[in-house]
């Protein structure tokens, strides 16, 4: 990480840019342009309690209100009829699978190949070393 930090910060200095007076002019313009936000615009702290509070029982009055309208006593609601697994499966064709291995296995299979030789070369490498070393 060190040497990214190190290649990134030199690409930094490298960089040269110089920004045109109109430019410059243009750019403190537009910034002075933009008023601060004034106190008396800034919303009171107990506002947003007052919303809070406001929108959590208009939710909750909304809710038992639909509970009430859709549990009302005399409205039977009949539910759907029941279908009998028997005849749901029976309907289901059988479906035979045809598998077959996928095509581009080759270029994975030659990776694993060569990502295998070299491991075992470079495993050969670290035994030499070991054997010098010991």
């Amino acid at each position: 990480m060190d040497d990214l930090a190190e290649a990134l910060r030199q690409d930094a200095e490298r960089i040269d840019c110089n920004v045109s007076p109109e430019l410059d002019a243009r750019i403190r313009a537009s910034l002075e342009s933009v008023a601060r936000p004034s106190p008396e615009r800034r919303s009171r702290p107990g506002a947003q309690a007052i919303f809070w509070w406001a929108s959590g029982l208009t939710g909750a009055a909304l809710s038992v209100a639909l509970i009430l309208v859709l549990n009302r006593p005399g409205a039977d609601v009949e539910g759907p009829e029941s279908v009998p697994f028997d005849f749901v499966a029976a309907e289901l064709p059988a479906r035979t699978w045809r598998v077959e291995p996928a095509a581009l296995t080759s270029a994975l299979e030659q990776e694993y190949a060569s990502l295998k030789s070299d491991l075992e070369e470079a495993e050969g490498l670290v035994r030499k070393e070991l054997e010098k070393l010991f």
